[in-house]
């Protein structure tokens, strides 16, 4: 069912909502949090698609914030709110409310959501494309719990990163973190498997994908050792080698779907590592609301940290695995950091 409403009011739109709901028999028990969708015109469409599937694991009152752009003086000056009521078949499994922000209620957006938050239930802010710099000191961002962002979607990715490690404030995270879920997971099983000490590491993937240097950052600050990222033509992540005393430990992944997991002295296994939709990242996200430490302590290491690399991009064996150590900091310039890494490195495991 959908309900529209023109030049309207956030009361309105709430009393739409009940209208809606006792339209369809449907109570407004059952949703577990709000989710805030913080988008333009040409980007709401797939957003909303993909919030809309990840209410079937996760049921929840979806408001979609398009802030339209006023061509004119005199439309600059005009505030109106359209609104778009969606429940039943139309909401997934909770209810949508589309609202779309004209001239200067644009730049009071927070006012407009505000009366729409369900009542004593989290809130998640998502930033699909254009996300502010710093997303907690946002007035929408600070309604919430959680603050996602994505920086795949950024101009300049690295330089993103940098940014928002400098305004890191507990509960923001990033779809380019939630990317290298399944990553993580293998590369902490494999060193599991073994007892071993590893001594270098090379993270290969395309250019300017934020999800390469999160990975390598993760692995540097994890393991304490140098870290190479290289480059290749992708799909997105391709392969983490990683030598260990005991011989090399290679993930590789060339066709964006399916894995191979060399560990010396075992026969290589195949591993599901797909890529995954928008909507998986959501839902991977939407299980957990308190403040992602892990993340926090891999986006601080730094990407100038790293060890770059313009190697060719057809991957080398792995009998000629060759790994260049990175610059390691004086004591001093450890010092001069401000913001040192959260979690104590570990030798031995990714996982610890």
């Amino acid at each position: 069912m959908k309900i529209d409403l023109t030049d309207t009011t956030a009361s309105k739109v709430n009393k739409a909502l009940v209208q809606g709901r006792r339209a369809i028999g449907t109570p407004a028990v059952g949703m577990v949090l709000t989710l805030v969708i913080v988008t333009d015109e040409e980007n709401a469409y797939d957003a909303l698609k993909a919030a809309n599937d990840a209410s079937r694991e996760h049921p929840s009152r979806t408001l979609v914030v398009v802030k339209r752009v006023s061509r004119s003086p005199r439309d600059r000056t005009t505030s109106r709110l359209d609104a778009e009521v969606r429940v039943g078949a139309d909401a997934g499994s909770g209810e949508t409310v589309v609202l779309r922000l004209y001239g200067e209620v644009v730049d009071h957006a927070d006012s407009v959501v505000l009366p729409l938050l369900l009542p004593d239930a989290p809130v998640v802010v998502w930033w699909p494309v254009n996300a502010p710099l710093d997303p907690a000191k946002d007035p929408l961002g600070a309604l919430a719990q959680r603050r996602v962002t994505d920086t795949y979607a950024a101009e300049q990715p690295v330089r993103e990163l940098a940014a928002r490690a400098d305004a890191y404030t507990p509960g923001d995270t990033d779809l380019s973190w939630t990317r290298i879920t399944p990553w993580r997971s293998m590369l902490a099983a494999a060193l599991d498997q073994v007892t071993c000490e590893v001594d270098a590491v090379e993270v290969e993937g395309e250019e300017f994908n934020p999800s390469c240097e999160l990975l390598a950052m993760w692995l540097a600050d994890r393991l304490d050792v140098p870290v190479k990222r290289s480059l290749s033509s992708g799909p997105g992540l391709t392969a983490v080698r990683m030598r260990t005393s005991t011989g090399p430990i290679i993930l590789d992944r060339a066709d964006g779907s399916l894995a191979t997991l060399s560990i010396q002295g075992q026969p290589d296994r195949a591993v599901a590592l797909k890529r995954r939709e928008t909507a998986e990242l959501m839902a991977e996200e939407l299980r957990r609301l308190d403040p992602d430490d892990t993340y926090a302590s891999a986006l601080r290491y730094g990407v100038e940290r790293l060890t770059a690399s313009t190697a060719p991009e057809t991957p080398a064996p792995a009998s000629a695995l060759a790994l260049e150590p990175a610059k390691r900091e004086t004591p001093a310039e450890s010092s001069d950091r401000a913001t040192p890494a959260l979690i104590p490195p570990v030798k031995k495991a990714a996982s610890k």
